[in-house]
């Protein structure tokens, strides 16, 4: 079913809107959960919010791009399962990612509101002046949480071409973040 159609369930409140997108979306969600909190039932149950959270704000949303709608949803909740699990564990644990990212983005938590915002916004314009290669290759690893390996499969290059590309992406961020005002 294609996406409008998935939406006018939404806003004619059928709960066949819940059935569709998990029909349309669900196994992408659930890799894209999976990949950050690594385990079946967190994933399960931030796919599961998702769907919720995706039935609490549809109406008054209309995402013009539904399945990135639902995966900003799914990432979220995803996170914050993360978060609470090793909050729980009282372990210490950094992923891999926040510290590839962490030499060129300041914490959004240490800051307000407004100050994450225009991060976001920054990297956006960032995101317009890199090739189309580039931004994907960028969305794949830092949005997606895919690995260095599955995305050197997917493009057909070299795991030490993409690491060194991503470097170098990295290194443009920062560079141009603090053009833009925002520093480490």
């Amino acid at each position: 079913m294609e996406d409008e159609k998935i939406i006018e369930l939404y806003w004619a409140r059928k709960e066949d809107a819940i059935v569709e997108t998990d029909r349309a979306y669900g196994r992408k969600l659930h890799t894209l959960a999976d990949k950050i909190v690594q385990s079946h039932e967190d994933a399960e149950e931030s796919v599961s919010d998702t769907y919720m959270k995706a039935w609490e704000t549809i109406p008054p949303q209309h995402p013009s791009h539904f399945f990135a709608y639902l995966a900003k949803i799914c990432r979220n909740f995803a996170f914050g399962r993360l978060d609470w699990r090793n909050a729980a564990r009282r372990k210490a644990e950094v992923v891999t990612l926040t510290q590839e990212m962490e030499l060129c983005i300041p914490d959004e938590q240490r800051g307000r509101m407004a100050e994450g915002k225009a991060i976001s916004k920054a990297i956006n314009r960032f995101l317009g002046t890199l090739s189309q290669e580039n931004r994907i290759l960028f969305l794949r690893r830092y949005w997606y949480v895919e690995s260095i390996a599955d995305i050197a499969s997917r493009y057909g290059m070299s795991e030490n071409s993409v690491k060194t590309r991503l470097h170098r992406i990295r290194g443009k961020l920062q560079n141009f973040l603090e053009s833009e005002g925002i520093y480490v």
